[in-house]
């Protein structure tokens, strides 16, 4: 079984996995700077009022209820005043004491970009005065607005509330915050469960230096996760290169043990990049390769043994009969009237041993390496005709008749003209032998693609259907029981001397005559 689908390259699988890998370290750095930024900005994180105020407690009234510390952090505060500045609600740990209207005013807005800086002086005339500064906005949208106040904090010029004339030190604290070192205000204008209007104040831990130093420390130590974060993503990744290399491997080099210990086995599905599935698709076609060959010298070999009992069986025939004649006269039991007939016989046997000698000798040459051709250009009608006439005599002495069907135009292909004949005769000497006085020995030649088509056969009585598959074998013949002569070379010697032509030499299943046997010769040009 092969596999289905091949992957890429190791190239390309070490670059893929290469750049996922960066990637991945990429993905782990961001994520820790981003948890180290977020731990670093916590301690300058704001109150959230309007999550605050648009909790389910404070919305349903129920003040302390809300998780304070949850949207004004640690230290967090906030109170809720009315319109009139009376307080409705009061945290635990809210610490400002807001107890007028110009007080809740003097809060800062919450979300609003402001900054009061302050500046106090003395005068020519000894005079304390106090330059108030409120810068409101940021980059070009950026305002002051200035408040210079006398020793007893009446306005003397400018403000920031049309007709305030004078501010209380709680007025001026909450305004500048500089009423705590340690808390910043803001105010919220918000609605109560009636609809009404109210302020929310507020409180929220300024962060000192030694919070800064904490939270940074703290964050820093995040860094530290980089080195099992780093640890654990090439872990994952060298687990997924193992599956995409080593355990294809892994299966390849069982199948060659488990292929080398005799089992039929199949690599081509051991998955993984393209050069290892090649591996295992070569593996295959040589393990196919293997099999073959040793079906082949299997079969070879039951060849080789059926040769040597077909030589031997061929052989012991003549052989008998001429030693047991031999025998007879030596001995002197031939009576003399019957000597010329042991003789005979002798040399009949004699001559059936020289054929035999004569096709074994034929056959080894067609089947030694050195075995070429020496073909030319020839025209094969000429060809034809010239063997066939030369063969007439022989024919009708047979008492076969001959019919032929050759045109007139030319056929060039190139042939070897000695061995060709030697091919034809085999299978003229096959129909002559196995047929019956009377039969028609046909032979037609007709032009085909690349080359030329010869049609040799008879209309005798056919070559029976358990021997075609193997007519073309080493000492077949057309009797099982090998009565009817032969050597059985015939064929299997004319197949090499056709092929060796680069033709093809085959058995038609349908022979010209519908009767009888044909075989076809194709010759290339």
């Amino acid at each position: 079984m092969k596999a289905n689908k091949k992957s890429g390259s190791i190239a390309a699988l070490l670059t893929r996995y290469y750049l996922a890998f960066t990637a991945a370290l990429l993905l782990v750095f961001a994520g820790v700077y981003a948890l180290w930024n977020r731990l670093d900005t916590r301690i300058f994180e704001w109150a959230d009022a309007g999550a605050l105020v648009g909790s389910a407690a404070f919305r349903s009234g129920e003040y302390r209820n809300v998780d304070t510390e949850r949207y004004l952090g640690g230290g967090g505060a906030f109170a809720v005043f009315d319109a009139e500045g009376n307080p409705l609600y009061k945290a635990a740990g809210f610490l400002p004491s807001i107890r007028t209207v110009d007080e809740l005013l003097c809060v800062p807005k919450y979300n609003e970009e402001s900054a009061f800086a302050v500046a106090r002086f003395t005068t020519y005339e000894g005079r304390t005065r106090t330059l108030l500064s409120r810068y409101t906005g940021i980059g070009d949208s950026l305002k002051a607005e200035t408040i210079l106040l006398d020793e007893d904090n009446h306005v003397l010029a400018g403000g920031v509330r049309p007709g305030k004339l004078r501010y209380s030190e709680a007025e001026l604290g909450f305004l500048t915050g500089s009423w705590s070192d340690r808390y910043a205000l803001s105010r919220y204008e918000s609605m109560d469960t009636s609809g009404e209007p109210v302020t929310v104040v507020l409180q929220t831990r300024v962060p000192t230096e030694g919070d800064y130093r904490k939270a940074s420390a703290e964050a820093n130590r995040v860094w530290l996760l980089l080195i099992p974060l780093y640890a654990v993503t090439a872990l994952a990744f060298i687990v997924l290169l193992d599956r995409h290399i080593r355990r294809p491997l892994q299966k390849l080099g069982e199948a060659i043990e488990r292929f080398g210990e005799g089992d039929a086995v199949s690599a081509g599905c051991c998955g993984g990049p393209r050069e290892i599935q090649s591996l295992g698709d070569s593996f295959d076609e040589m393990a196919d390769k293997l099999a073959q060959s040793v079906r082949e010298r299997t079969e070879l070999e039951r060849q080789r043994q059926k040769m040597i009992a077909d030589i031997s069986h061929d052989l012991r025939t003549p052989i008998t009969v001429i030693a047991g004649y031999t025998d007879a006269m030596r001995d002197g039991k031939a009576k003399p009237e019957e000597i010329p007939r042991y003789l005979d016989a002798i040399a009949n046997k004699t001559a059936v041993l020289s054929e035999l000698a004569e096709s074994f000798y034929e056959y080894s040459k067609t089947e030694h390496p050195d075995f070429h051709l020496k073909t030319e250009k020839t025209d094969v009608c000429e060809f034809l005709r010239v063997y066939l006439a030369s063969k007439y005599d022989e024919i009708d002495l047979a008492g076969f008749s001959l019919d032929v069907d050759i045109p007139e135009t030319r056929i060039d292909c190139m042939i070897d003209g000695f061995q060709l004949r030697r091919a034809l005769d085999n299978l003229l000497n096959d129909s002559l032998r196995h047929n019956a006085r009377g039969t028609t020995v046909f032979a037609a030649l007709e032009k085909r693609d690349g080359g030329a088509l010869i049609r040799f056969g008879d209309d005798g009585c056919g070559i029976p259907e358990a021997l075609r598959a193997d007519i073309f074998s080493p000492f077949v013949v057309g009797s099982e029981s090998r009565s009817s002569g032969g050597s059985g070379l015939g064929l299997a010697i004319s197949k090499k001397i056709v092929e060796a032509h680069g033709g093809e030499l085959r058995l038609a299943d349908e022979p010209m005559w519908r009767k009888g046997t044909e075989f076809d010769i194709f010759l290339v040009s």
